[in-house]
């Protein structure tokens, strides 16, 4: 952070208010429910005096791990109350009791504003509720045609998403940010620049579509990049800050954080793995999987399944097709973990379900690069896309709410 000058009493407060907020949500937080995602910070919560109930704080406990004077805790949570985000607690009845008066408790209120994370898929749409906390309230799928074009595939959404939040009994209105996982190369504005897999879908200004819906900040991420902020946060990566999600499909694409940030590359291309088969190569991924020495038309799931089908059933030229799927995979994910040396490699989409797509990554892997990563299938399944969109707007709210540096920084950019 850059050097702070006085004369600015407005910023100070903002950043003692991040500050105590940081930590009354950080005591809110049981050991068992923390977000493994949250880094080291979320082990700092405040040491709760022995009055001081299971996700409360006193004002004793804000000032020990603040380090700010107790009236000006006392003020900063005041305003916290006035701005709903934080509510003082009733003292217990029965509980351990010092002389004088009960220290005054409060929490971080997870319910006073809602995120919401979204899929939009070739098949599917998909849509994950939470608190201000991250933890889910509700979830929806529909299903949705795969040649459905942009208008109904977005009206299918809206409609998901009503209804999910008509069910949780929560307002329209208290959404604070929405993720959303989508295919194609996505502009930081949230505009499609390429997305082949759904009709209508290049060019396609995503975010500015959504956000006339939510009226909240709207996030649109790349699906294999939300998958992989999903995985790092709840599923096979945790823990693991180098990480590479293969979204193995038809045509499969990739995400990848490094050093525990998402990487999306100058454009939002990075991990389009999928394009390889352009640099030269002889065969298209429709003559890849093809039983009969034509291309394979339509390129479709239901195709791919058959193929997949005969070969399990011994069905020799279905047999040299899957064969020279998992050559291609192994090939495309190899080419992105010599460039990255990630830790851990994640394979999640329909491939996941099919068998030997695992052992032969390994193995080339192994016997390829100077340091093979694990290898490890996708813990959250379909779920990944639309948790890793979930977890994009909890980011963003965490950056507003609780980031010192961001409130400096913005206070700057105001100038």
């Amino acid at each position: 952070m850059g050097r702070l000058t006085g004369g600015d009493p407005s910023l100070l407060r903002r950043i003692n208010s991040a500050v105590v907020l940081h930590a009354l949500r950080a005591a809110t937080v049981s050991p068992e429910g923390r977000d493994p995602g949250a880094g080291a910070d979320a082990d700092r919560a405040p040491e709760r005096a022995p009055d001081a109930a299971p996700g409360c704080a006193t004002l004793t406990d804000l000032t020990r791990v603040t380090g700010l004077s107790r009236p000006t805790v006392e003020g900063v949570v005041e305003g916290l109350i006035a701005d709903g985000l934080v509510v003082e607690m009733p003292a217990e009845e029965g509980g351990v009791r010092r002389q004088g008066r009960p220290a005054r408790r409060f929490r971080f209120r997870a319910e006073a504003g809602h995120l919401l994370g979204v899929e939009i898929g070739a098949h599917r749409v998909a849509a994950l509720l939470s608190d201000l906390d991250g933890r889910p309230l509700g979830s929806t799928v529909r299903e949705v045609s795969e040649k459905a074009p942009a208008d109904e595939r977005l009206e299918r959404v809206r409609g998901a998403v009503a209804d999910l939040l008509r069910r949780a009994g929560v307002s329209r209105h208290s959404l604070r940010a929405v993720g959303v996982g989508s295919p194609g190369v996505v502009e930081a504005d949230g505009t499609v620049h390429l997305g082949t897999a759904l009709p209508g879908w290049t060019g396609l200004r995503l975010g500015e579509r959504l956000r006339r819906s939510f009226r909240c900040p709207v996030l649109v991420e790349n699906d294999a990049n939300a998958a992989a902020v999903a995985e790092h946060w709840k599923g096979a990566a945790v823990g693991s800050d180098d990480v590479v999600f293969v979204l193995a499909g038809l045509s499969p694409g990739a995400g990848s954080l490094i050093g525990g940030r998402l990487h999306r590359g100058f454009g939002g291309a990075a991990g389009e793995i999928g394009a390889l088969h352009l640099l030269g190569r002889e065969a298209t991924p429709e003559e890849v999987l093809s039983t009969t020495g034509e291309p394979l038309n339509p390129l479709d799931e239901g195709q791919v399944a058959r193929v997949f089908a005969l070969a399990r059933s011994g069905d020799t030229r279905a047999r040299a097709a899957v064969d020279r799927f998992i050559r291609r995979l192994v090939h495309d994910v190899g080419a992105l973990v010599l460039a990255l040396d990630p830790e851990v490699v994640v394979v999640g989409g329909w491939a996941t379900g099919l068998d030997g797509v695992l052992d032969p990554l390994r193995d080339e892997l192994a016997r390829w690069c100077l340091r093979p990563p694990q290898v490890a299938q996708s813990l959250l399944g379909e779920a990944a896309v639309v948790t890793g969109a979930l977890r994009l707007a909890l980011d963003h709210v965490e950056e507003e709410l609780f980031a010192v540096e961001s409130t400096v920084t913005a206070r700057r950019a105001s100038r």
